[in-house]
Parts: structure tokens; sequence; C-alpha cells
């Protein structure tokens, strides 16, 4: 499959130019490129639109049962990317077919009843607190003391976690987001935590999103109800983090924005929807397996290559966005939550929506003359091809008792 002109999914162009670097990629290979990851991994990243609703809209063709990849064999114990492409993983990550389709119904059923007047007014509680802790000194980083720390919170909560344990699962998750030294203690204190309040659930049920999974009678296990507890949880974090970041850059740094900075909240939808299809926090997903040998894009794709989808590719390919430099104003259309049975449950984006958006307004609320710190240039990005976030936002405002 490795062909001599692919192109490595590493580098510094991913943090400074990513939308360059994808037409680039787009005018040289098409809309499916032959990529490399580490350790010289082949596989495609699809960058077209059609193409992408293709692959994601056809679960038998291009399947999620990382079982079918045909590298394993050259993949290393120690391969960095492990955690993000498993191997026989008992998530709903890697679970297919009529099992896969209960076992979204069993999640999309839990995050269902979630109330939503409960869920903002858990995502007020905890941003307000966020607050107080850094308003009085009249300056901060927004996304190490504010976006890093808000969702997680709110979604240990909904999953029935006392408040005491939400500092804690922060730095956890946080520690296994960032991928270094303590990412697999993080991950060991998150599994650990997840199956004490799996056990405790089990004695004493409650209204909480993880006793509603466990009510379920689809016979799911528990250990396989604490990988989807994760997942979700590492899925709805991260993003939604980077999400708060990237809007809140973008209202800083944009003079189409700026109304809302000054008691107007008329664009903050407005700024969230744009950041979907022009910075989206998740920018590439991996992965799909080729069930068979197929055509995709004009690429001969053999059975086992692995497909990597290229959402921020796609939102942007100029077959479907003929005019890039408009506002994508209602267009919901974007990739950015996935598509097909593989996408991020709906229930799962609205809570992450009202998170979100709960947390940039309570900034505007309560920092009313917030200013970029630095020259908007100098802010940099996380070193990731597939998540895109800052990797700070330094801000000043006029020093605020806390409430």
């Amino acid at each position: 499959m490795t062909t001599p002109d692919a192109v490595p999914l590493s580098g510094p162009r991913f943090q400074t130019e990513p939308a360059r670097l994808y037409r680039e990629m787009r005018c040289d290979h098409g809309a499916v490129v032959p990529v490399l990851l580490d350790g010289g991994i082949p596989a495609w990243l699809v960058l077209g639109y059609r193409e992408l609703h293709q692959v994601t809209g056809d679960p038998v063709l291009f399947s999620r049962d990382s079982d079918l990849w045909n590298q394993w064999e050259n993949i290393p114990a120690d391969w960095p990317l492990l955690p993000m492409i498993g191997h026989k993983q008992p998530s709903i990550l890697y679970t297919v077919g009529e099992r896969h389709r209960q076992r979204a119904a069993m999640i999309s059923n839990a995050l269902e009843e979630v109330d939503p007047f409960e869920l903002r007014a858990h995502a007020e509680r905890f941003a307000d607190e966020l607050i107080d802790a850094l308003c009085p000194a009249g300056e901060a980083d927004l996304v190490a003391q504010y976006a890093m720390l808000l969702p997680v919170r709110v979604l240990a909560r909904l999953y029935g976690f006392p408040d005491e344990d939400g500092p804690g699962l922060v730095t956890a998750l946080n520690d296994m987001i960032d991928g270094r030294e303590r990412a697999l203690a993080g991950q060991a204190h998150l599994a650990a935590s997840m199956a004490q309040l799996l056990a405790d659930r089990r004695k004493e049920p409650a209204a909480d999103v993880v006793s509603r999974m466990l009510a379920d009678d689809s016979g799911f296990s528990d250990e396989e109800i604490a990988q989807d507890l994760m997942v979700m949880m590492a899925a709805g974090h991260q993003p939604t983090a980077d999400w708060i970041g990237n809007s809140l850059r973008l209202m800083l740094t944009d003079d189409r924005f700026a109304a809302s900075l000054f008691g107007g909240r008329n664009s903050v939808a407005e700024a969230m929807n744009e950041v979907l299809w022009e910075d989206t926090p998740t920018q590439n997903v991996a992965g799909r397996w080729a069930a068979r040998d197929t055509h995709l894009g004009g690429r001969r794709v053999k059975a086992g290559d692995l497909l990597l989808l290229g959402l921020q590719g796609a939102n942007s390919d100029p077959q479907v966005r003929t005019d890039a430099s408009a506002l994508t104003g209602g267009n919901n259309a974007h990739f950015s939550f996935g598509h097909g049975e593989h996408r991020c449950p709906f229930p799962a984006q609205e809570i992450a929506e009202v998170i979100a958006r709960t947390g940039i307004e309570v900034v505007l609320d309560r920092l009313p003359d917030i200013d970029l710190a630095v020259p908007a240039e100098s802010l940099t990005r996380r070193p990731s091809p597939w998540l895109r976030g800052l990797s700070g936002l330094p801000v000043r405002f006029s020093p605020v008792p806390a409430r």
C-alpha cells in the first residue's frame, strides 16, 4: 500500500497552518491522500467531502472493526498511537453490526434522560467556581485555568460521581489525553474510578447516566459499560474544551464577533458554528478499515487498509464550500461530529453544545472587558494532527471580586 509520495501525518504544519496543508494535500493527491503514521505505518487520509460521506455511510464496506487491519504484524507493543487505534478493545468504538446498534441505543437512551435545565445549572455552577478562582487576578490562561477544567467536571456530575471526585478526574483525564509520562497513570485512575462508581451504583442506583446504563437489558457487562463511559468522558471532554478555547479565540481576534464581547450574546452560537466548520477541535479520526478491495476517490484501496477520517479537510472541501470566506451561519452540514451510525450520538452533541455555550457565556458575563494579553499571532496549538486546540489563551481584564 505504501506509495513513494506518502505524506507523514506529523510535523509543525498541523499546528501552524493546517488549512493550507490540507489544500496542498488535496491539490497534490486528490480527495484520498496516502499518509504515513508514526513508525512509517501507511494509511489513507480521506479529505473529500463526498468521499468521507461515502466511507462513514457504509459501515459494511468501511468497517469499524480494527481486527481487519493488515498492518498489525508491523505494530510494536509500544506504538504511541495504540491508545487511539485500539486492538480488541471491548468498547463501542470497535463494536459493529447489531451489537453496535444496541450499544449505541443504550448510551443514547441514558444521555437523553439528562435534564437540560439541570445540565445548564451544573455547567454554570462549575464555570462560576472556575471564574471565581481567577477573576481577582485580572489575568488568566483561559485554556489551562478554565476550558481544560470545565467539561469533565460537568460530565462527572452527570455520570454520578460525587463532586469531590471531580478535581482528581480532571487531572487524570488531562494526563491521559496529554499522552506523556503520566498518561498511563491517568488512564489507571480513570479506570479505577469508573469501576468503583459502577460497583456503587449496582448496590444503590440513582438518577444518573451510569445507573441508567446499568439498568439497560441488552446484557452488556460491567467491563463493557466501564469502557464506554471512559470513551464517552474522553470524547466529551477534550473536544468540548477545545471548542470553548477555539471559540473564545475567534471572538477575541475576529471583528465579526466583537459585539458579543460587550454584552451581546447573539453571535456566540454563530462563532461556535464557525469553529466547527473552520477550526474544528477533532481534525482527523482513526478510523475505518476496508472489508475488501475497493476504489475510493480514484485510489485502489486494499482489504484491511486503514482509512483516516479527515473531518477538517472535508469541511473545507472546495467542491462543497464554494465560498469559503462566507460565514457559515446556521449551516450544520459539517463533519465535526462525524456521520453515519458511528457518529457522535445526538444527545451527546447536545450536551457538549450546552457545556461549551454556557462556558463561553459565563466568561462574557463575568469578565466583560476581556482582551487578549498577547498578540494574536503568538497563540500556539498543541502538537497533534488529531485534535486541534490552543496550548494557551492568555487574557487580561479588570479584576473583579469572586462571587
